[in-house]
C-alpha cells in the first residue's frame, strides 16, 4: 500500500538524477523547478540508487540517469515501489546501461538491469547521430499529450528493446544505423513504430516513461578523455512542446 496523502500530510518525492554523459546539474534544476510549483510536494534528492530506501515513504520516483545500475536489492526496492502502487516518472536514458567503446571503438548496451528493465518497460541499446526529427502523435486524446500537434525535436532517437505491454502516447520512426553502438541498427526501410512516450502498468502502479530530453554541457564527456565537448546540447527542453508534455507528465507523477 501507499502512504495516505490527506490535507495535513505532505505528497512524498524521490527524484534520482545522476550518471554519465549528461548535464545532470541543469536537468536536476529543471525537474526540481516543476515539482516546486506544488507546495505539499516534498522532495528528496539523489544522484545514485542509494536512495531507494526513501521509496519506503514515497509517493512517486522521478529518475533522470544515464548509466546508473541498480544492484539486485536496488531493482526489487524498485520494483516493489511501483507494485504497490507507486507512480514512475523515467526520463532520457533511465533505461541505458552504456559500457565505454573498448579497441572496436563501439559503445555496448549490457543487460544489467535485470528486473527494472522490465518495469520500465524497455531497454536502450543506441541511437543515431543526433539530428532533427519528428515525433508523431499516437493517442491524440489522452490527456497527457492531448492538443499536441505534431513537433520537431534535435535530440537522441531511442532505439529499444521493449519489454510489453506499452500504452505508446507518442512515437517516432527511423531506419538505419546506430553508428558507435553495437545494438540498435535498422534496415533503411524499417517502418516500426519507435516509443517516445509511453505508460507501463506493473502491479498496482505505473512507471510513465519520456526518452526525450537529452542534455549535455561542455564538461560532462571528461571519463571519455574529451577534455572539452567544445557544445552545449539542450536537445528537446528547447522545444514548447515537449515542455508543456513534461510538466504533465510531472504533475500526472504528483496526483495520478
Amino acid at each position: 500500500m501507499m502512504p495516505p496523502v490527506t490535507s495535513i500530510m505532505p505528497i512524498r518525492a524521490v527524484l534520482i538524477c545522476g550518471g554519465r554523459w549528461h548535464d545532470f546539474d541543469f536537468a536536476r534544476l529543471q525537474l526540481l523547478a516543476l515539482l516546486g510549483t506544488d507546495e505539499r510536494v516534498r522532495t528528496r534528492v539523489f544522484e545514485t540508487y542509494g536512495g531507494v530506501e526513501a521509496l519506503a515513504e514515497a509517493h512517486l520516483l522521478i529518475t533522470y540517469t544515464c548509466d546508473l545500475r541498480p544492484d539486485a536489492g536496488q531493482q526489487a526496492a524498485l520494483s516493489e515501489f511501483v507494485a504497490r502502487g507507486g507512480r514512475w516518472l523515467a526520463l532520457h536514458g533511465t533505461n541505458a546501461a552504456i559500457d565505454p567503446p573498448g579497441a572496436d571503438r563501439l559503445f555496448s548496451t549490457p543487460r544489467v538491469l535485470g528486473q527494472v528493465a522490465e518495469v520500465l518497460g524497455s531497454q536502450f541499446l543506441g541511437h543515431p547521430p543526433i539530428e532533427p526529427y519528428t515525433v508523431q502523435v499516437t493517442q491524440p486524446d489522452h490527456p497527457l499529450v492531448e492538443g499536441i500537434h505534431p513537433f520537431v525535436v534535435t535530440d537522441e532517437l531511442y532505439i529499444s528493446e521493449l519489454h510489453e505491454p506499452l500504452d505508446v502516447l507518442l512515437h517516432t520512426h527511423h531506419g538505419g544505423p546506430c553508428p558507435g553502438f553495437r545494438e540498435g541498427h535498422t534496415p533503411t526501410d524499417d517502418t516500426t513504430p519507435r516509443p517516445v512516450l509511453y505508460l507501463r502498468p506493473h502491479g498496482a502502479g505505473t512507471v510513465c516513461y519520456f526518452t526525450l530530453g537529452h542534455c549535455r554541457g561542455r564538461w560532462d564527456m571528461l571519463d571519455l578523455n574529451v577534455a572539452d565537448y567544445g557544445r552545449t546540447e539542450r536537445g528537446a527542453w528547447d522545444v514548447a512542446e515537449f515542455r508543456t508534455v513534461l510538466e504533465r507528465c510531472v504533475r500526472w507523477a504528483i496526483e495520478g
